[in-house]
Formats: structure tokens, C-alpha cells, sequence
């Protein structure tokens, strides 16, 4: 669904004034502010990191979402960044939202959502609705309850290339609650039916669970189906609710990308600590685990398979630095790992929203477009699945490549046309 429909779904004339706040300025949290504003809300964002918040001030954002951004700035008077947490003081609706990081096991960092929450709490009004964004583990909310207060949880957009479409017209919003039966506050209902979509309320913890759930489903269905089933019981969740979070949601049956492998890979860690803290059956969450594996694994695989074995000193050309389409951060950044796997190639790099820092890699060269990007290259990788990227034309590539290896993890080119080309096109089973 584009962005640039956003119009159709504008606020009704007679929408309550809000003022929502946002704490987190990461991927999560700077999409969501931007989606909120473009509603008509009011909105403050807050970070602790003063420099981040200079940066957002004067529009230089992380997020690469034109008619989003384009929409949120009409008035910029809506949109204020602050690093004082007491700002949040003025709002009705606070979310927390900040990335949850994961180490190379996996295992999530929930200090920066619990810190923020924290700040969140002691600035906000007693009447104020807090709401946790981030992904955390089934409980983490029940847990987090505090007497007099009011907290839920909601989840943010499920698809992980997609995340700024999703968030500006979302199919559905999922809300977890306390109490499912209890209305939900006025401030909190306004501002959600601003989206004019379908509102959700479930249970905490089948709230949570949905998009853990989902990160499995999306990796690999069968057994995931009565995986999913038993770990909603055991979580006090309720199955039928669980449902209902998916049925507007087309889980897609393509491979999963790179770019959303390390996203997955955190979810689904975080789901099988949750299943064994239950004696729960983890096949299926493991067998998830080693898809994500083997997909973080294959370009390198098929670099030394298809590339290497001719030409150990290949030169490469790698198109995308950026974690994913849609954003600056290079955090978790597919392409940056693989540069620090191969210190000792001449590589040429090219990203439409990311300037290449030299100290990446000691042969780095950054070109100014794709195709110069590619000349003299004995295999392209496309690492990022940027739009400007699928309209490349292969015959233009098979031109100025020195060798035929055309890396394609996200399928971005058509297949019939890069053989038409000459070109060898390796792409994940």
C-alpha cells in the first residue's frame, strides 16, 4: 500500500486535538513519530541522545520515506524533537519505542525500553497513556503495570522492509491490554481511529506473542502453526485473539531477505527462550533459526562457490550499504558485514542513500551511481533492495562487468532478463 495515498485516509474533520509522544527517535520510533504528525496529532519526540536530536531538528533523518516525511512536515509547528524527557509532560499518549538490539546469540537488550519507560512514567501526567512499541517478550507489560496508571502495548508494523507504508496505513492496529473488555481511553481511541483501520484489542501477552509469532511464520509455517498454538496458552493468551492480529495480514511466501534476517533472527531467539522458560516444543522455532542462518550466510557461501574458486582476488561491486530500503542506519547492515569478511578485496560500493565512510574497509572505493559502481567488477552483489536497483538494466550491467556473477539475494532483477543478458544470476534456493 504507497505512502502517497495517505491522503485517503485522513483525519475526520472533528477529530479530537492530541498531543502524542514518541521515546526512542530509532527506526521504530522516528517512522512512527512521522506517521502520527501526518495524522494531524501533535507530536513529541524525545531521545536521550542530544546530537540525534540536533540532526532531527534540522530534517536529517535516518528514514528514507518521501511522501511520509512530505506529509508529516506540512505543518512543521505539529512535529517537535526534544532531549528533555519532561516534555513528554504535555502529552496525552506516549509510546515507547526504541530498536531492541540483540547480540550475536541473538539474545534481546531491553535496557533501553525499560530506561525510557522509566523516564516515561515519571514525566508523564497521572491521566497519560503510556504504550510500548518495541518488540519485547510475552509478560514483559503485565509486568511493567503500575497502580493508577494506565499502560498497553501495541505492535508495530510486521513488515520489516515495508515498516514506513505500514505505519502510515496500517491494514490493522493490534493493542494489548490489561483488560481487553475495558474501553479503551478516549485520548488513546482518537488517536488510533485517526488511521481509520480496524482496532484490536487482545490481552497483553497475545498481543506480544503476535509478532514473535509472526517472525515465525514468516520463516517457515507447517509445524509453526500448532507451535504457535500451544505457546499462546501457555503465555495467558487466547488463540482466537492471536488470529484475529493476522487476518488482515498476507504473510508472504517469498524466502526471507537479508535485510530482515537479522530482525527475525532476534525474534525468533527471543520466542524460543520464551518456549523453553515453558517446557514448550521448539522444533519449529529452531528449524526457523537455521533458515535465518543460512540466508545471513548464503552471499558469502555463493561468493566462494561461484567466484572465489576462479578468481580469489576477485574485484566486487556491492550496491546498498543500508540496513534496509527506507533508511540511512547502517546498524546490522547486511552489506557491512560481508565488507568485514573480505578485508583484503578492492571493492566498489554504491548506496542512494548512504555515503561510504573509508573506514569500512581498506580497499573501499564509493562511486557516484550503480553502473559506474559496476565497471570492471567480477561480480555484483545488490545488497540492498532498493527500487532504484530493480529498474537496473542488465544489458547495460553485462557492458561494463568485467566477469558474469550477478549476486541477488533479494531477487531484485528478473531473472529471464539477467540470463537474456549473459549474466550469471545466483539467487537463494
Amino acid at each position: 500500500m504507497a505512502v502517497s495515498s495517505l491522503s485517503d485516509r485522513a483525519p475526520l474533520p472533528h477529530a479530537q486535538p492530541v498531543t502524542v509522544g514518541f521515546a526512542g527517535l530509532t527506526h521504530i520510533g522516528i517512522v512512527a513519530a512521522l506517521a502520527a504528525a501526518a495524522r494531524g496529532a501533535r507530536v513529541v519526540a524525545f531521545d536521550t541522545d542530544m546530537t540525534l536530536v540536533a540532526r532531527l531538528k534540522r530534517d536529517e533523518l535516518p528514514v528514507v520515506a518521501p511522501a511520509l516525511t512530505r506529509q508529516a512536515l506540512s505543518d512543521p509547528a505539529r512535529l517537535d524533537y526534544t532531549a528533555t524527557a519532561a516534555d513528554l509532560s504535555q502529552c496525552d499518549v506516549i509510546y515507547i519505542c526504541p530498536d531492541v538490539p540483540a547480540n550475536e546469540k541473538g539474545r534481546s537488550d531491553l535496557t533501553a525500553v525499560q530506561s525510557l519507560l522509566d523516564d516515561a512514567w515519571t514525566a508523564a501526567r497521572p491521566e497519560a497513556v503510556l504504550v510500548v512499541l518495541s518488540p519485547v517478550p510475552p509478560g514483559f507489560c503485565r509486568s511493567q503495570m503500575r497502580k493508577g496508571r494506565t499502560l498497553f502495548y501495541q505492535l508495530a508494523p510486521l513488515l520489516f522492509d515495508e515498516s514506513a507504508e505500514r505505519a502510515a496505513e496500517p491494514a490493522r492496529l493490534v493493542v494489548g491490554c490489561a483488560d481487553p473488555g475495558a474501553p479503551l481511553p478516549a485520548s488513546f481511541r482518537g488517536f488510533l481511529e485517526r488511521f481509520g483501520c480496524p482496532i484490536l484489542p487482545m490481552r497483553y501477552e497475545s498481543a506480544e506473542l503476535a509478532r514473535l509469532s509472526y517472525s515465525l511464520l514468516r520463516v517457515t509455517r507447517g509445524s509453526a502453526q500448532s507451535t504457535v498454538a500451544a505457546l499462546c496458552e501457555k503465555a495467558g493468551g487466547d488463540c482466537s485473539e492471536l488470529a484475529s492480529a493476522f487476518a488482515p495480514e498476507k504473510i508472504s511466501a517469498t524466502p526471507v531477505g537479508i535485510a530482515a534476517a537479522a530482525e527475525l533472527e532476534r525474534d525468533l531467539a527471543m520466542l524460543r527462550r520464551f518456549a523453553e522458560a515453558h517446557d514448550g516444543d521448539t522444533s519449529a522455532v529452531e528449524a526457523g533459526l537455521k533458515v535465518i542462518r543460512q540466508q545471513r550466510n548464503w552471499v558469502l557461501q555463493c561468493l566462494e562457490e561461484n567466484v572465489f574458486k576462479r578468481l580469489p582476488d576477485a574485484q566486487l561491486a556491492i550496491l546498498g550499504l543500508a540496513t534496509r530500503p527506507g533508511t540511512t542506519s547502517t546498524d546490522d547492515s547486511p552489506a557491512l558485514a560481508l565488507l568485514a569478511s573480505l578485508p583484503k578485496l578492492r571493492v566498489r560500493v554504491y548506496d542512494p542513500a548512504v555515503t561510504a565512510d573509508p573506514s569500512w574497509h581498506a580497499q573501499l572505493e564509493a562511486a557516484p551511481d550503480a553502473l559506474d559502481a559496476c565497471r570492471q567488477a567480477d561480480a555484483v552483489i545488490i545488497m540492498t533492495a532498493w527500487p532504484e536497483f530493480a529498474s537496473l538494466d542488465p544489458e547495460a550491467l553485462a557492458r561494463v562487468m568485467r566477469g558474469k556473477a550477478l549476486i541477488d539475494p533479494n531477487r531484485a532483477l528478473a531473472p529471464d532478463a539477467v540470463r537474456r543478458a549473459g549474466l550469471e544470476h545466483y539467487v537463494p534456493a
